[in-house]
């Protein structure tokens, strides 16, 4: 842990707020909110071995740790609410985007409402309904709602002195030519917004009573008209499902959980009968096990805390396990809704079988999102492969590219790394390590051009394919380095190209400049993934031989001191500098050892005739 963290772990307040985790570059890593602020974040770097990977991820690189300090907790989850949608921490639950579901959006900025379909939602005045994940269901139901309440289609009236076509067939009340008067135009605007929010039974029951009022008036045509509209209503309220009684709103929720995200699906039942789903997918921090019990808890408050934001909160949640801080949740949704908001969590009657209704709606909702995920992925990636081709002008999208990197320090320990992606994605079992045997002296160019080497003219002894194009880690140097190798194989038409950290530059041996692409394009995220996997790859050997040569070279040899000895001084001591630091008495007791063998373990690491003295 690091002396800024440890210290700042000291002060923390017992009270509520929130705290925000950083890493050594000041990076945002997780908000969080707690009761206690001291007992909260200290439990993260506790020594448990029942902490979740993800925890264990976490405080690996929490740097230091800021404090937010709240009245009450439900400040704090209100002001935990703003921070993440501010900041979008890597490690929080993230809901994802709805930008690409459809919404109906009623203008009731407007003089004459309208309902349209819209991708995004704005603080406009209008009110919006959504969004659809399932864009079938949207259009039936933007067609039966244009049946039954025939409101204006256009912006603006297409001619001056006579209504449009919708109005001849019956689908707009021409309010632009003076053909409907206002009241009953808000009649038809309130109809819409009952329907939208499955208040079917109250609008049945009012537009029974207009209907009655319009025939006792001799407005037959107007009765007509309401007696379709009923029609078309009650098909719609026997399709309902009932569960309960007419007066009871609520939502019910569940939760599926996958390997990277989470569904969590939403039953709403009005009146008493089901009446719409929504699904909402949610990112999982990495690390984050799916099989942790307490993980759809976690999924539930961060939707309770930022889902209902696009929703209107009913007077009961149903939930299949209580979230942390629920009462502070139920508290920020009573504010929004304007009375109080209760969470249940039944355990048996009728509420279960709503809950089982959820959980299965939920596993459907959760693989419908994880087909449109891959098609998606697929579909990123097949463009990002094509804008690659282009930019290189290669004759195909490379579906075959590999990728090298060299690693050591100051010339020690070299190794070099080669990755392997296929149609875009890393292709691990075929990844390779190489130990540079001719270059010495840290000579990077050398380096590459033995391994590139090495590695091509194995490939062309056993008859394999070639792969569609070669991803050097470095600029103008290393890439003349590997062209030499493959021209000493005869393979100068090979693909090939060095990519530079300084702009993510893209150099070609036939270009004087080099390829520059915008760092959001897809291409260029692409190559980044391939460089940072060679990168990951070949510095985690370096590391690795680094470490087995220090330790060789310092420990082996000593008399007593065994393998298993040695494993027990690296784990409690750390490294065998700090036991260099060490006076033999220390080490013993520290280490758990005899003080002869400390002894002739201090000799050996730091051989002072003035040390033993001191030790005396």
């Amino acid at each position: 842990m690091h002396d800024l963290l440890a210290a700042q772990l000291v002060d923390l307040p017992a009270q509520p707020g929130c705290y925000m985790f950083r890493d050594e570059a000041g990076t945002l890593l997780y908000i969080g909110k707690a009761v206690n602020l001291r007992q909260r974040v200290r439990s993260y770097f506790r020594d448990d071995a029942g902490q979740s990977a993800k925890t264990r991820l976490l405080a690996a690189r929490v740097h230091a740790v800021e404090v937010v300090r709240t009245p009450t907790a439900a400040d704090a989850l209100n002001l935990e609410n703003t921070l993440i949608k501010q900041h979008q921490p890597f490690f929080n639950i993230r809901l994802r985007d709805d930008a690409t579901y459809p919404w109906l959006k009623l203008t009731l900025d407007e003089a004459y409402p309208r309902l349209l379909v819209v991708r995004r939602r704005k603080a406009d005045g209008a009110r919006y309904f959504g969004p659809f994940p399932d864009a079938g269901a949207m259009r039936a139901t933007l067609h039966l709602a244009g049946r039954m309440f025939p409101l204006r289609k256009k912006a603006r009236p297409p001619y001056r002195d006579r209504p449009c076509l919708n109005y001849d067939i019956g689908r707009c009340l021409a309010p632009c030519q003076g053909k409907v008067d206002p009241a009953t135009y808000r009649g038809l605007v309130e109809g819409v917004q009952d329907f939208l929010e499955g208040r079917a039974s109250d609008l049945q029951r009012r537009l029974e009573t207009d209907m009655a009022a319009a025939a006792d008036r001799l407005d037959f045509e107007q009765a007509a008209r309401l007696r379709d509209t009923l029609e078309a209503l009650r098909k719609v309220i026997v399709r309902q499902i009932t569960v309960g009684p007419s007066d009871q709103d609520m939502d019910v929720l569940h939760v599926a959980v996958g390997e990277a995200f989470a569904c969590v699906e939403v039953l709403q039942v009005r009146g008493g009968k089901v009446t719409g789903r929504r699904e909402h997918g949610l990112d999982l921090p990495p690390g984050t096990d799916p099989r942790d019990p307490d993980l759809a808890a976690d999924i539930l408050g961060a939707f309770l805390a930022r889902g209902y934001e696009d929703l209107r909160v009913p007077p009961e949640i149903l939930a299949p396990v209580e979230p942390e801080a629920a009462e502070a949740l139920m508290e920020m949704l009573g504010a929004a809704r304007g009375s109080k908001v209760r969470l249940s969590v039944p355990k048996r009657g009728a509420r279960v079988t709503l809950l089982d209704m959820a959980a299965d709606n939920a596993r459907t909702g959760l693989e419908r999102l994880s087909l449109a995920r891959r098609l998606a992925a697929e579909t990123r990636k097949d463009d990002a492969l094509t804008a690659l081709a282009e930019a290189l002008d290669l004759d195909a999208p490379p579906r075959h590219i590999e990728g090298f990197d060299l690693s050591h320090t100051q010339g020690i320990e070299a190794v070099a790394s080669l990755v392997v992606f296929r149609e875009g994605r890393p292709a691990k079992e075929a990844y390779r390590h190489f130990r540079i045997r001719t270059a010495r002296g840290g000579d990077d160019f050398a380096g590459m051009e033995e391994v590139v080497g090495r590695r091509y003219k194995r490939l062309l002894e056993e008859g394999t394919p070639l792969p569609d194009l070669i991803l050097i880690d470095g600029g103008p140097g290393q890439l003349a380095a590997a062209v030499r190798a493959l021209g000493a194989l005869g393979l100068e038409d090979q693909p090939v190209f060095g990519l530079a950290k300084r702009l993510e530059a893209m150099f070609l041996p036939d270009r004087p400049d080099p390829v520059l692409l915008a760092p959001d394009a897809p291409a260029r995220l692409l190559v980044q993934h391939i460089r940072d996997e060679a990168h990951r790859f070949a510095l985690g050997l370096h590391r690795k031989r680094r470490g087995k040569a220090g330790t060789r070279s310092a420990l082996d040899g000593i008399e007593g001191l065994g393998p298993r000895r040695k494993v027990q001084l690296l784990e409690r001591l750390g490294s065998v500098d700090a036991m260099r630091s060490m006076p033999a008495a220390e080490l013993a007791r520290r280490g758990g050892i005899p003080r002869p063998l400390a002894e002739r373990i201090c000799r050996s690491l730091t051989p002072d005739p003035h040390r033993e003295r001191a030790d005396a």
